[in-house]
């Protein structure tokens, strides 16, 4: 089977499973009475009067099956309901919070997935080594360190010990004003992005500052797992037949390690490496919460607590297409690495 079948037969299986997404997640919301799903809809106390009408109108009264296709149209639509928990409707809060989401997955992913291959290389080639016992301490440390806590430790230094170094949030007063005015194009929404495209370097350099801790709350905390399956991954390589074939015929053992184990070690860190990613993006509730950074995971743990019905239902639909989606791009990774995947 070449790659584009591969990828076809993926595509109409992703199809199949988004669909099945959407009846589990039709399924917990028919749990609600009709009466408590309109009130999704509802922006103002005043409306309360008009919830058999809002019933009606979003075909609440009519058969499940058809109260499925209703909702399904409604989703393709955009009309998710209404947020209480930040007074405006789902599908614009959604925008609002993304980008910080978004910026913080993409200055934290590429140091964990990078730095993690890095170190968990050097560990499975100098196994045994000081190398190696310094990294499996480092990867048992990060590992076991509860992320609200090493959260609140750095901002308790770098925040309070050393008077505002590195402060949470996404930008101080001054440039968030500066941000919202009409002086600044948004074009992406992301802080260090946009500062960049306005020219405004002053700007990009305090959004990076606020970026700082939480991206070594990500990294440290996560970068452990990435370490692990890379060195284990890395030392099973190693110990195959063609590797100690190139190496018995004189070939240098960096090329060796470089273009034969390296490249076959990668396959397991691509799929973690996908589920880290969708993890972040899916909003990594802890680490925004503790820094006071309004993304996805900030807006859905305030909406969890406050039975904000619509946008729990947004987190859950949102989390698994992205989820779905990210296992499609793995086993389209994993069948281009590794061609034996695709000839099953």
């Amino acid at each position: 089977m070449n790659f584009l079948n591969y990828v076809i037969r993926r595509l109409l299986l992703l199809i199949v499973v988004l669909f099945g997404v959407t009846i589990i997640i039709f399924a917990l919301l028919s749990l609600f009475s009709p009466a408590q799903r309109a009130s999704a809809f509802i922006r103002d106390i005043k409306q309360l009067s008009d919830l058999n009408d809002i019933i009606r109108t979003y075909g609440l009264d009519k058969p499940i099956y058809v109260q499925y296709f209703v909702w399904l149209k409604q989703i393709f639509h955009g009309n998710f309901g209404w947020s209480t928990t930040v007074s405006r409707t789902v599908l614009e809060a959604f925008k609002f919070f993304l980008p910080n989401t978004i910026e913080l997955a993409l200055f934290s992913a590429p140091v964990i997935i990078l730095v993690g291959i890095w170190l968990g290389s050097l560990s499975a080639v100098y196994r045994d080594k000081p190398i190696d016992h310094f990294t499996r301490i480092l990867a048992i440390v990060g590992w076991s360190l509860p992320t609200f806590w090493f959260g609140l430790v750095l901002l308790m230094i770098f925040y309070g010990y050393f008077k505002g170094l590195f402060p949470p949030e996404v930008l101080s007063l001054e440039a968030q004003n500066f941000v919202n005015s009409a002086n600044f194009i948004r074009y992406t929404h992301m802080n260090t992005i946009d500062a960049l495209l306005n020219g405004k370097l002053w700007i990009f350099f305090d959004a990076l500052r606020h970026l700082v801790l939480p991206v070594i709350t990500l990294t440290v905390v996560q970068i452990a797992l990435v370490m692990r399956i890379m060195r284990s991954s890395m030392l099973e390589a190693m110990g195959k037949g063609y590797v100690l074939t190139a190496r018995a015929k004189g070939a240098n053992w960096k090329t060796v390690i470089k273009k034969h184990a390296r490249k076959n070690a990668l396959i397991p860190v691509i799929t973690v490496s996908g589920w880290l990613f969708a993890g972040m993006m899916g909003g990594v509730v802890i680490t925004e919460t503790i820094f006071n950074r309004k993304g996805l995971g900030w807006w859905w743990a305030r909406a969890a607590t406050q039975l904000d019905i619509p946008a729990v239902l947004m987190a859950v639909l949102f989390n698994g297409v992205l989820f779905v989606l990210t296992n499609l791009i793995v086993d389209l990774l994993y069948a281009y690495v590794d061609p034996r995947v695709r000839l099953k």
